[in-house]
């Protein structure tokens, strides 16, 4: 959404503060599944049964849920960066110490101090990607969402390659990358400032009074209770080695990535976020049924986990956004809370799962998955009508939806006849001077909308911009325009998921004010971009009653119509 004689941005582009805290996050997700392949080797070697060895998930996952509430105000206490360094120093030492204790219980305990670095890294890293990235935030989130799928789907497989040497291995390994990502963060990227306003500690748990925030909290309850039975407990009747179960859950952790990047969004757009969870659910509680079945067939329990990874990567995506499109609280607040509820339930359901295989067999605790994911759908059902409301509701109504904040007043002359729509981009004035002379030859006045995204990714959210910014930004375009004599007035568009979301938005917007053309620059993200989050033109175009140009510093303009949707797609849109 920026001027067309802008060169095309590639996402991977970036200072080297963004590779830095992207490396940290390819290190830190590959913690989701680096322990699975050394599961049966850790029983073995230690003398430890497997519901003694599931406390490695509970320990970790209980003190990262814990944390989560308190991990905002200590951000806001001492700056983003340095909880993100403190974060990364105590996974680097629990680590190492994991590695070295010779008892189960000792790596019980020391996975719960990685699990507070854990907390306090996954709360600050995407806030400090966006605000360390140059040239605009999208090519930061693809490449936040590259390293989680790298990191995702990897892990596993590092896991398996080290721990065939050692159980040890996958340990020392982590310590041993994380403190090179330590270093690179300390030495690249630069110091974050403290928010304006400091979230009190306890605001998550006040939060979830809301009884929208606590019905998606108890669904992601529900699901990561499912989750993690099978993370921990499926690669027992795999009975495979260290390496050979490293590449079942590559290839689960691969199809995580790619559905949670590039499923998930286009399964919203088409089906709406409560029918896809529901049909997501269901699918889930099935797949964990059938494992649970053929708990005696390891080709099967194979099969099942790595299928699980597409379910897994829609829902992951899809009930973050649904947290944000709910949530009548801030998104940092609401993530804290989430993330508490949502950790919660992974890191009950591994004990829980533990006693249920050693009273009745292996087979059980993955009926009880099926069940968790199955009861959180009615639970889901209880806020249909809310979540529905959220994203089909007029600019500004409901919690979080698309919303529009007017900025400064409007001028006679009735509804605007141009819209143009903006972002936090080089060459935005030029985009808005070219719409303004499109509003003065039509005879109307011009709107100029500043879209203002929320990034989420995984069980994080944050806005990519301040509002007052946004409202900077705008009111700038607003004097500049005004004084060629062009009655103007402004909006900042808030809105939460992709590109495409945002273009649907405000198609919807021209549509209810009646207005005659929507005018836009060429994107500068390339192709990679734009398919990977969406395509703001394309969605706009397919959405929009009226006409949609695409305009510059240029005096011509370009219509766009859906038959050329195709040039769109090839990186023009």
């Amino acid at each position: 959404m920026s001027a067309p004689h802008e060169k095309t941005a590639s996402p991977f582009r970036q200072p080297r503060a963004v590779w830095a805290v992207a490396f940290a996050c390819v290190i830190s997700f590959m913690g989701i599944g680096l322990v699975d392949p050394i599961l049966p080797a850790l029983a073995e070697s230690l003398d430890a049964t497997p519901s003694q060895v599931s406390l490695l998930f509970s320990s970790y996952l209980i003190v990262t849920a814990v944390a989560m509430i308190f991990v905002g105000w200590i951000a806001g206490r001492i700056g983003a960066k340095r909880t993100l360094v403190v974060g990364l120093a105590v996974i680097v030492v629990f680590a190492a110490l994991a590695g070295s204790t010779g008892s189960i219980d000792g790596i019980v305990g020391f996975r719960a101090g990685w699990g507070l670095g854990n907390a306090m890294f996954i709360a600050t890293s995407l806030a400090v990607i966006v605000a360390s990235a140059s040239g605009g935030f999208g090519g930061a989130i693809i490449l936040y969402e590259t390293a989680l799928g790298l990191g995702i789907a990897v892990g596993p497989l590092l896991g398996g390659l080290l721990g065939d040497l050692s159980w040890r291995g996958p340990f020392f390994g982590v310590a041993v990358l994380m403190a090179i990502a330590l270093t690179a963060t300390v030495l690249f990227v630069p110091a974050t400032p403290r928010p304006e306003r400091p979230v009190s500690p306890i605001a998550p748990l006040r939060a979830l009074r809301h009884r929208s925030l606590l019905t998606m909290g108890v669904v992601a309850l529900m699901y990561n209770w499912g989750f993690f039975t099978m993370l921990g407990y499926a690669p027992y009747p795999m009975e495979l080695d260290a390496v050979g179960l490293g590449l079942v859950f590559t290839g689960w952790g691969l199809l995580v990535a790619a559905f949670s990047v590039f499923g998930a969004p286009r399964l919203q757009a088409r089906f709406g976020t409560a029918p896809v969870l529901y049909a997501n659910l269901a699918a889930l509680a099935l797949i964990m049924a059938v494992i649970a079945a053929c708990v005696d067939t390891p080709v099967v329990v194979m099969t099942a986990v790595v299928l699980s990874g597409a379910c897994i990567g829609i829902n992951n995506t899809l009930t973050t956004q649904a947290v944000m499109l709910v949530a009548p609280v801030e998104r940092p607040v609401a993530s804290s809370a989430y993330g508490f509820l949502r950790f919660i339930g992974g890191g009950i359901a591994p004990y829980v799962a533990g006693k249920l295989a050693d009273a009745a067999g292996l087979g059980l605790p993955f009926y009880v998955g099926a069940a968790s994911f199955l009861l959180a759908i009615p639970v889901l059902a209880t806020g249909h009508r809310m979540l529905r409301a959220a994203e089909t509701a007029p600019a500004g109504v409901g919690p979080a939806a698309p919303a529009f904040v007017p900025v400064g007043a409007a001028p006679a002359g009735g509804p605007p006849r141009v819209i143009v729509a903006v972002g936090a981009r080089a060459g935005a004035a030029a985009v808005v001077d070219a719409a303004a002379r499109l509003a003065r030859d039509t005879g109307g006045p011009l709107e100029v909308v500043h879209v203002r995204e929320t990034a989420v990714v995984e069980e994080q959210a944050a806005d990519t911009e301040s509002l007052d910014a946004a409202r900077a930004a705008v009111t700038a375009h607003l004097d500049r325009v005004a004084a060629t004599g062009v009655p103007v007035r402004g909006q900042i568009l808030t809105s939460v998921g992709d590109h495409a979301a945002a273009g649907r938005a405000l198609a919807d917007h021209a549509a209810r004010t009646g207005a005659r053309t929507v005018a836009l620059g060429r994107s500068p993200r390339g192709s990679f971009a734009q398919f990977a989050d969406g395509s703001f033109t394309s969605a706009l175009t397919h959405s929009a009653r009226c006409t949609v140009v695409l305009v510059g510093s240029a005096a011509g303009v370009e219509a766009v119509t859906t038959g050329n949707l195709a040039a769109l797609r090839e990186g023009r849109g």
